[in-house]
């Protein structure tokens, strides 16, 4: 039988911090659960402050895509000391313990209280309590949505860190994967066990697929500067067709990409384009959803956010690794490369402006909204979750293992990509192709090391002789320990296999 837990009331926590310039007006859970959820205007606000976490250091701030990038041989820690702060010894060398590992459980756990909070109320409470005067069922609903969504997307983030990827589980005979929560414990004395990989899926397709159904398709989130910032029905879509990738239903997966890629609303950027789309305030058409930077959310951890962390005159420690950046044909805009503050916005990977790092090169995605300065003030960026090239490519590796969608083929949708790309055609797509795509496409971003996990056979050989020992298909860190606080408090979790 599933297990469904419970957790301590974490919102007010976690809603305090919400970003002045993303929500209309300061959050105000601050009191008891039963005190504050007594209006829409109280709901509205507890939503819009669930996201700030997203924005945290270890989550979509920094941690969450970077160092995943990092254990995945596409970044590497420079290879002059003048060039590192000494922040991603861990991913690099993989020294991952208990004590020291990914510390997005517990902002994971408050975003998941802080929804869970708005539902109870809405089902204690009745519709009737909310939907009156100008609020309409609808409205309510699309809170419930966005609600829906934010669970899922914290669970999966979880799963994916803290258990293994469903094929790697089936391999290694290892299924636990993150307490599932659905309701509050105000008790503060449940110690929840780890549900099934499968258990945990499951929840997460049927919390997306209710927010489907109760999203209206035209809506936006108001008051907010980045429309994009917050879940739409398209979001929904694209977040359900990574799942059922991760998943491997392969179908559902080219189906709910087929959604989005059909939505007008979203158009794939030019070769043109792609350099100067990294630094706009608010996402432009391909994106789907991102996480806002903003120095005033008190989550955004600036000083050693993205656009510091690869900025060769901040903190630096992130750089592109030699072995991704050989990958890119001359011509493919997505590997064109320049000089740090000379040539933003025009290439993908920069050098130094003085020169000194011997040639390394970093990212240009998180180059900044031109909002600060590395000396003083470090600049923000937007963090891409979700967008319309992965979409795509979705959609081709589905294809590629049995999907079928009229007049598509996974070549075709490579292609298209590649188009835009100033790439050169591929003339057929089997599963390398599409991997190597996704590898070109979407590299910083936080996707490769979990598209290799997420299959059985998912290896890095690490091209760095300053690495460690390569990670087989089996590898203990395909699931990365939970923290050791976790365990203190609960001796119902069990441990990952080798921590």
């Amino acid at each position: 039988m599933k297990k469904i837990a419970y957790i301590a009331l974490c919102a007010a926590a976690v809603l305090a911090s919400g970003c002045k310039d993303f929500l209309t007006e300061d959050p105000f859970l601050t009191q008891s659960n039963a005190l504050a959820l007594i209006d829409y205007n109280a709901i509205n606000s507890a939503v819009a402050g669930a996201y700030s976490p997203l924005a945290d250091g270890t989550w979509y701030g920094a941690d969450f895509v970077l160092t995943s990038e990092m254990r995945a041989d596409n970044a590497t820690i420079p290879t002059s000391t003048s060039f590192q702060s000494g922040r991603y010894q861990a991913p690099f060398y993989m020294t991952y313990s208990a004590d020291a590992t990914v510390g997005l459980w517990g902002y994971g756990y408050y975003v998941i209280s802080a929804v869970n909070n708005v539902l109870e109320a809405i089902e204690d409470n009745g519709m009737e309590a909310y939907a009156k005067g100008k609020v309409s069922e609808q409205d309510v609903k699309n809170l419930q949505a966005e609600c829906y969504f934010l669970r899922a997307l914290s669970m999966f983030d979880m799963a994916r860190l803290y258990a293994y990827s469903p094929a790697k589980a089936a391999a290694v005979n290892f299924n636990d994967c993150i307490p599932i929560v659905l309701k509050t414990d105000k008790t503060a004395k449940e110690q929840p066990a780890r549900n099934t990989v499968a258990e945990v899926y499951a929840q997460i397709i049927s919390d997306l697929t209710t927010a489907e159904s109760l999203m209206a398709a035209d809506y936006a989130r108001a008051g907010i500067t980045d429309k994009k910032a917050a879940a739409t029905l398209p979001a929904i879509q694209a977040l359900l067709s990574r799942v059922y990738l991760y998943n491997q239903d392969w179908q559902a997966a080219a189906d709910y990409a087929t959604k989005v890629i059909n939505n007008p609303a979203f158009k794939l950027w030019t070769a043109e384009e792609y350099p100067s789309v990294w630094s706009k305030n608010v996402g432009g058409s391909e994106v789907i959803f991102e996480i806002y930077g903003n120095k005033s959310n008190a989550y955004d951890e600036y000083w050693e956010g993205p656009s510091h962390m690869t900025n060769p005159i901040g903190y630096a420690d992130c750089a592109a690794s030699k072995a991704l950046t050989s990958l890119f044909e001359e011509g493919d805009v997505r590997g064109s490369t320049g000089v740090r503050g000379e040539d933003d916005g025009k290439a993908m990977f920069c050098t130094d402006q003085e020169e000194e790092s011997n040639g390394e090169l970093w990212t240009m995605k998180y180059y900044g909204k031109g909002l600060g300065d590395a000396t003083s003030t470090p600049d923000v960026s937007n963090v891409i979750v979700l967008r319309l090239s992965e979409m795509y490519l979705n959609r081709a590796e589905a294809i590629v293992n049995g999907a079928s969608i009229s007049g598509v083929t996974a070549l075709s949708d490579l292609n298209t990509i590649r188009a835009n790309r100033n790439a050169s055609p591929l003339t057929s797509a089997a599963g390398a192709a599409v991997a190597l795509e996704r590898r070109l496409e979407l590299n910083f971003e936080g996707h490769y090391w979990f598209d290799l996990g997420r299959t059985a056979a998912g290896a890095v050989n690490y091209s760095d002789v300053r690495r460690p020992d390569n990670l087989d298909a089996s590898s203990k860190f395909w699931a990365l320990p939970i923290p050791k606080r976790e365990y203190d408090v609960n001796a119902n979790l069990s441990h990952n296999p080798g921590f």
